[in-house]
């Protein structure tokens, strides 16, 4: 009953659903052309290029386009040109004065780093564009099919290849505006969610096919770990531990102080999906090695082994290393020490200054190393779960940036909507308390 009545309750509220329905529209159209095939191309000749990307970094890429990269769709290359863009934009944000004057520009700012990340975009798309048609062509021809990649040709797909993504960007800025949640996350969201019904029924197909016996008994297994993963993802994307700060309140000439305690939420995941990221960048290099090399023994056949120890083993390493070095450049103790005393305000037993940003500091690595950990055994989850039997697809839900994604994504527009809601004196959708999103803002990473 209290499901229906949220559902009423959201049908009934006429800006909710005009964006409701939106957002839905602009996403079948995404979906729509994820099947849109590259002119000149078979779709019969593409089994080699879904055979290619059915692992590894390919998986992850073609998991991300809603399986358009398999299908040389015009939507190949997906957002994440773009979100490499962005990416390179925050960083860049983080170390030249430059960008930190347009971060601190407000509006003005904003619109003019956004404008920065469209340009380097298109230029990553440049690049990637003849890069994915050579791969393509050499893809088809394995298979034994001829594909004519004339300089012209390229240069067509390429433009075709880079319009594409950019029209998905604005399908995304218009989700941005006129329908529910971040349109780039929920882009890739709608990207990951479509391969998963295929993952699930191939998973629950190969248990039934099991001539081992109690195939089904072991599928509602994987599906009962599943949510306990996911239900541990939530409470790392969530995660927070409350400093708390009292804030000064000199007493009619006296030195004692009051005031209610106000708290500094400090994340215990502050980095969220990046050091994931950039450990992937750098543990695929041994991968793009191996091409070069005849030599598949030793660090490069450990290092190409995405199910091996040894190459998990580092992963996580590096995962947890980059946790803390992401942290250190985002949270700032020396910044919210100063911030809190040009608020007047003090943490109860420590002094102002630099004790301040030592405590600080001290109580932010603490929190970081169990986030750092957890996120790293996030990281390597898939490839256990590979290790123990389930497939590839069904195989990459159990965790990594896939699933950290989905359930960011899934939290920030549960709390879009409950907000909207709640400002029309509706119901919350849980009585237990109000939806925790990842942060204030809802960017996919």
């Amino acid at each position: 009953m209290g499901f229906t009545q949220t559902i009423k309750n959201i049908w009934s509220v006429d800006d909710l659903r005009r964006r409701l329905g939106i957002t839905i529209l602009l996403v079948i159209v995404y979906r729509f052309g994820c099947y849109v095939v590259l002119p000149g191309i078979n779709p019969n000749d593409l089994t080699a290029l879904k055979n290619f990307t059915s692992d590894g970094l390919m998986q992850l890429l073609d998991m991300f386009s809603g399986g358009a990269f398999s299908q040389a769709s015009i939507f190949a290359l997906g957002i994440m040109p773009y979100i490499t863009a962005s990416i390179v934009i925050q960083l860049l944000g983080m170390v030249l004065p430059a960008f930190q004057k347009m971060q601190r520009e407000g509006e003005s700012g904003r619109m003019k780093l956004n404008q920065y990340t469209r340009y380097l975009t298109v230029l990553i798309l440049l690049v990637q564009g003849p890069a994915y048609l050579l791969n393509l062509k050499y893809q088809v021809s394995a298979a034994g099919v001829a594909i004519d990649m004339n300089f012209w040709n390229v240069l067509f797909m390429t433009i075709v290849l880079a319009a594409g993504s950019m029209f998905i960007m604005w399908l995304g800025e218009r989700i941005d505006q006129k329908g529910i949640g971040n349109g780039i996350s929920f882009i890739i969201l709608i990207g990951i969610m479509a391969r998963f019904p295929e993952a699930v029924f191939q998973e629950f197909t190969s248990r039934l096919l099991n001539s081992a016996g109690g195939g089904l008994v072991i599928f509602l297994v994987e599906l009962i770990i599943l949510v306990a993963v996911i239900a541990g993802a939530v409470l790392l994307v969530q995660g927070t531990r409350k400093v708390p700060v009292q804030y000064a309140k000199r007493i009619q000439g006296n030195k004692q102080y009051g005031g209610a305690r106000q708290y500094i939420p400090l994340k215990v995941n502050a980095a969220g999906v990046m050091p994931i990221i950039f450990a992937q960048a750098i543990m695929f290099i041994p991968v793009t090695m191996v091409g070069f090399t005849t030599n598949h023994t030793g660090f490069f056949g450990a290092m190409t082994n995405l199910y091996g120890f040894w190459y998990n083993l580092v992963y996580f390493i590096m995962i947890v290393a980059f946790t803390y070095f992401y942290t250190a450049i985002t949270v700032r103790p020396a910044q919210m020490a100063e911030d809190m005393k040009r608020n007047n305000g003090f943490i109860p037993g420590v002094k102002p200054g630099k004790p301040t940003v030592e405590y600080l500091d001290s109580i932010m690595s603490r929190i970081t190393l169990p986030g750092s950990i957890f996120l790293g055994i996030v990281a390597i989850l898939p490839a256990i779960a590979h290790v123990i039997g389930l497939n590839r697809q069904f195989a990459a839900f159990f965790g990594g940036t896939s699933l950290l994604i989905m359930v960011g994504v899934i939290l920030d527009t549960l709390r879009i909507i409950e907000g909207h809601l709640l400002m029309r004196h509706y119901d919350g959708l849980m009585k237990e308390g109000r939806i925790k999103g990842r942060t204030t803002g809802s960017g996919a990473f």
